[in-house]
């Protein structure tokens, strides 16, 4: 009786140890300082004898941890996993002890971690429900420096590029003929029409502002309003839409070869003279309505000559931040203004103006330029429709063949309808000859592959040049685990990269290998600046061609997707061709909302650093590339 009832008790003891089993994993927790700001949490658990778990990258019931609380702290990077892999019937297994590591950046003094493990442990035979374990830790230390600063750093410096580029454009605007007699004749209409000096003074500093105002205000409520109505994204897209798709590139092509016609004396331009006879005829109104209606009157009147220019500073500075029109078309009509102002406190300077034939050879020499600027837009939809017309060895041709002329009419070879015969040559046009024939001597060799690094952002990239001689390149023999067999890009140099991330994720995760992606675009200025100057440097040329995955995702590329490859947004915006794709992952995924940008993603397609925008620090870079290895 007594065994029979030590058989029962041990035997009700087994059920209830199968109802209530005991826990498969021991876990230990330990927090650690990486640097200044940056700690990392070890999670450490001891899988029981005889079972097995999976490592993070598996297919199978791979570990998880679920984050309840982040206070005082962020994520740095996704979850990596130390454990030590062993292969079971064909599969990734994890036995003895199961090793993951998560980095965390501190934004205060003191923060607080809490949440939850989730584990899967299996036998030979099944596999056990997965157990949870909660955790909470407490980190101190010093905050860490704020993480977008380098990327503000080269997005600033690229901005001061067009503002700079803008302020230029302003000031050769009032070389043309078609404001610079606007100067004395305005300026001294304020001077004598005023009561006394402090009264015109005052007046023309009015003109200078309404001036700034009927340039700047249009395009920031055409931003405000898209904005104010769908968004960044909308903004972003409108920007991207004007940029990169073949209507705009092709109908700003034609305005300049029009506009370069009529420099050149084929015709006048002129805005319709209703409209200039009915803004000049208010500004004799008196008190600052008429000052208004006489700046008016200047904008339209000078339409012929800066219209085109405005394009091409709003279009180059489309390529940044939603803000960046903004910000590049005050620069340029400061610049643009601020003559009126100085001539109106210093009317002594005005005795020094001089016009004459001069002003007609300013708007030919224009001509010229708007000439060669506008095979840029041509070119931008060339690329990302992928046309063929102007690959680089063409449009080095044209470029060649526009200097050429411009350094023959320089020197007074070359005569158009208003010129007046050129009976000696002055030191300065001999000056400008001497520059403009040298930039055509610079321009020959990339014929035949020189990278022009000077012009590298306008140029098509070298990828679609026909002849190049071997001596004269850089190129890499990729000896990454990629499949060649996919659909991959060819980039500068030999570098080679997938055009999705999916496809890198897979190959970096076969070739242990972390991934570099390439926010970029075919009309990208700064795109190819970076290629050419940056890229080139045979360090960082082994380190992307050997250490990497490669991924480029294009964002002004047309290239319809299949209907099973469309990207679906939360509110329902679908995406079906491959460059609008590609901005909204750039967008959602990496927060990066210009090119290029650079990012670093781990094998799982965890982000390992910040975003890197456009900036030649060569070193830099480097350093940049050495975060993922």
């Amino acid at each position: 009786m007594k065994t029979k009832f030590t058989f029962l008790l041990l035997f009700l003891s087994s059920l209830v140890a199968f109802a209530q089993p005991q826990s498969n994993l021991s876990w230990t927790i330990e927090t650690s300082k990486v640097k200044d700001g940056i700690f990392e949490m070890r999670f450490n658990a001891e899988i029981a004898e005889g079972l097995h778990s999976y490592p993070i990258t598996s297919d199978m019931s791979a570990p998880e941890i679920e984050y309840e609380l982040l206070e005082g702290c962020e994520l740095e990077g996704g979850l990596q996993d130390e454990s030590k892999v062993s292969q079971h019937k064909g599969m990734d297994i994890v036995e003895g002890e199961l090793k993951l590591i998560q980095k965390f950046r501190l934004t205060e003094k003191t923060a607080r971690v809490k949440g939850f493990t989730i584990v899967v442990c299996c036998n030979e035979d099944a596999c056990f429900p997965p157990e949870y374990y909660d955790f909470e830790q407490e980190i101190k230390g010093k905050p860490a420096a704020v993480v977008s600063e380098p990327d503000d750093d080269s997005e600033k410096a690229s901005l001061w590029s067009l503002i700079l580029q803008a302020i230029l454009w302003g000031f050769a605007m009032l070389l043309t003929p078609c404001v610079f007699p606007m100067i004395p004749m305005t300026v001294s209409f304020f001077i004598k029409g005023s009561s006394n000096p402090a009264k015109g003074r005052f007046n023309a500093f009015m003109y200078g502002f309404f001036i700034v105002l009927l340039y700047t205000v249009p395009i920031c409520l055409v931003i405000f309003i898209t904005w104010l109505f769908g968004g960044d994204s909308v903004t972003a897209d409108i920007f991207n839409w004007l940029a990169t798709h073949w209507f705009p590139n092709i109908l700003f092509f034609l305005v300049f070869m029009v506009f370069a016609a009529s420099f050149f004396g084929a015709f006048e331009i002129t805005m319709p003279s209703s409209l200039v006879n009915k803004a000049d005829s208010k500004s004799d109104k008196g008190g600052l309505a008429g000052i208004f209606f006489m700046a008016l009157t200047l904008v339209l009147v000078s339409f012929s000559c800066t219209g085109p220019i405005v394009g091409t500073v709003l279009i180059q500075s489309t390529q940044g931040e939603f803000w960046a029109p903004m910000v590049t078309m005050l620069a340029f009509s400061l610049a643009f203004a601020l003559p009126f102002t100085i001539f109106a406190l210093f009317p002594s300077l005005l005795t020094k103006l001089k016009s004459g034939s001069w002003l007609n050879s300013v708007k030919v020499v224009l001509g010229f330029v708007e000439l060669a600027l506008g095979f840029k837009f041509l070119s931008v939809a060339d690329q990302t429709y992928h046309w063929g017309l102007l690959d680089r060895e063409v449009y080095l041709s044209i470029w060649i063949v526009i200097f050429t002329l411009l350094g023959m009419y320089l020197l007074g070879k070359l005569r158009f309808a208003h010129d007046d015969k050129l009976e000696k040559l002055s030191v300065t046009r001999l000056g400008l000859a001497i520059v403009v024939l040298s930039f055509v001597v610079y321009m020959i060799p990339g014929l035949f592959g020189a990278p022009l690094k000077a012009l590298s952002g306008y140029l098509p990239p070298i990828t679609t040049q026909d002849f190049v001689l071997s001596a004269n390149t850089i190129s890499v023999s990729s000896t990454s685990s990629a499949d060649e067999s996919s659909d991959m890009i060819q980039l500068p140099y030999g570098l080679k990269a997938y055009n999705n991330l999916d496809d890198a994720q897979n190959a970096a995760q076969a070739a242990g290998k972390p991934i570099f992606v390439d926010v970029t675009g075919h009309g990208c200025v700064n795109c190819r600046e970076m290629e050419t100057r940056v890229w080139s440097d045979p360090r960082v040329l082994k380190m992307l061609s050997e250490d990497f995955i490669l991924v480029a995702l294009y964002v002004d590329d047309k290239t319809k997707l299949k209907e099973e490859d469309w990207v679906t947004s939360p509110n329902g915006d679908v995406y079906k061709d491959l460059g609008r794709a590609n901005s909204y992952i750039a967008r959602e995924r990496f927060s990066v909302n210009s090119q290029p940008n650079y990012i670093l993603l781990d094998s799982s397609g965890a982000q390992l650093a910040p975003a890197r925008g456009y900036n030649l620090d060569i070193e830099e870079f480097i350093s940049f590339l050495s975060l993922a290895l």
